[in-house]
């Protein structure tokens, strides 16, 4: 009877125990009137993955909505797979919400490398969008970070 309390009370906290913890890098235009404050999966060990990002209106005026994208990029730096969420409502001035994303791009595997960030935005009462090519922010991300892996695995030796 011991034996199978010990083995149950072993089992339930293996199982409660946190998986690694796995973020989202955040990419950005410097111009970008919305900003991601921060971007973690979830479920890390299970899928789909769920990403909950942070997003915080930067400019001073009120966002109608914006669109948060997600890319993946493989071991070897090379893009993946990429996410478009439903676009997000009303931002009011400096105010940050959280949101909740599934990722649905297929396997995404622990050594992929998974960025976030806002890719359009449209204020309050206008017809203009802000954009950003945020691919080509991500992919100068991901080459530099592959650059920096290569780097520290030279000074290794």
């Amino acid at each position: 009877m011991l034996t199978t309390a010990f083995l149950f009370i072993s089992y339930i906290t293996l199982a409660a125990s946190p998986a690694e913890d796995r973020t989202a890098q955040i990419v950005a235009a410097p111009d970008s009137p919305v900003r991601l404050d921060s971007a973690k999966v979830l479920n890390t060990g299970s899928d789909p993955l769920v990403l909950l990002y942070a997003a915080t209106n930067t400019s001073d005026a009120p966002i109608d909505q914006f669109t948060v994208m997600v890319f993946v990029f493989d071991s070897e730096g090379r893009l993946k797979a990429r996410q478009v969420a439903p676009g997000r409502h009303e931002l009011r001035v400096r105010e940050t919400k959280y949101s909740a994303m599934v990722l649905d791009v297929g396997k995404i595997d622990p050594t992929d490398t998974l960025m976030a960030g806002v890719d359009q935005a449209q204020r309050v009462g206008s017809e203009d969008w802000w954009r950003a090519d945020l691919r080509a922010i991500a992919e100068a991300a991901a080459d530099a970070r592959r650059g920096a892996a290569k780097s520290s695995n030279r000074e290794r030796r």
